[in-house]
């Protein structure tokens, strides 16, 4: 057993994912968007939990991560915190809170942190958001990087196909991650770049990098719960394994309930006062 789960720490920090990532120890991270399944996450005792944008798609049914709001996110945020004791919990800034405009960022971010209660923000993008990176770390707030593929900016490239395949491509990202760590970011998420080159970006830089279709040599993994569990079918990337087929568990079970319902066989003697 890895000496991080059978160690008795109470609280994950940025130290201890940099412990983690000097020694080798895989950092796992998923997702959540509400107080049930963070519940879930923290017994199992995950690392670290995102309270991703994601949320647009898997709980709200929009294409893309663009429409959720500020107010949502806090709303998510704020519910998967107040399950968590041991994980740390990180929250995405969503599209239009932090682009182009460092001061609204960092009362963006101010306000993630007030009013949900969360360890950390991430964001996306290199050095077009290190001036928002340096208001928001001057404030205290931690800050994890994205690079990759940034979802948030599907309507630039206008396809979900791995980044950084050209060398040209490739330089700037590991250009990009470098700069993130100089300007002060505990961790960068590497999403849907090739694996040899999320090996050259972790061995190039000190803080840990998280990989979602980004290769084993990253320092943990990320995955979307709702994917990873088999709630959602649609989505079917290389890089999801599904540990679980819930949906069609869940809908065999409420196929069920409507059968006692309709038969009479629910509620029986036992079940009533």
């Amino acid at each position: 057993m890895s000496q991080y789960l059978s160690e008795n720490i109470t609280k994950i920090t940025t130290n201890t994912l940099q412990r983690m990532r000097n020694e080798g120890e895989r950092i796992a991270m998923l997702t959540a968007y509400d107080y049930s399944i963070a519940t879930l996450l923290d017994m199992a005792k995950i690392d670290v939990i995102l309270v991703g944008d994601s949320a647009a798609n898997v709980m709200a049914g929009y294409k893309t991560t663009l429409p959720i709001t500020l107010d949502e996110m806090i709303y998510h945020a704020s519910s998967g915190v107040r399950a968590v004791k041991r994980a740390w919990v990180v929250v995405d800034m969503p599209f239009g809170t932090y682009q182009g405009n460092s001061k609204m960022a960092l009362n963006s971010a101010i306000r993630i942190m007030k009013e949900s209660g969360a360890d950390a923000i991430k964001l996306e993008g290199g050095e077009e958001v290190v001036e928002s990176i340096d208001r928001i770390l001057s404030a205290g707030i931690p800050v994890m990087g994205h690079l990759g593929l940034t979802p948030q900016s599907i309507n630039k490239f206008g396809t979900y196909a791995v980044r950084a395949t050209s060398e040209e491509e490739a330089a700037k990202l590991l250009e990009n991650a470098k700069l993130l760590e100089e300007h002060g970011c505990f961790s960068l998420v590497l999403e849907k770049i090739p694996a040899t080159l999320a090996k050259k970006v972790t061995e190039s830089i000190h803080i840990p990098t998280i990989g979602i279709g980004a290769g084993g040599a990253t320092s943990g993994q990320v995955l979307v719960f709702h994917d990873m569990m088999g709630i959602t079918q649609q989505f079917s990337p290389r890089f999801l394994r599904r540990y679980l087929n819930l949906s069609e568990e869940i809908v065999g079970a409420i196929e069920h309930y409507i059968e006692d319902v309709k038969s009479c066989e629910f509620p029986n003697e036992s079940e009533q006062y």
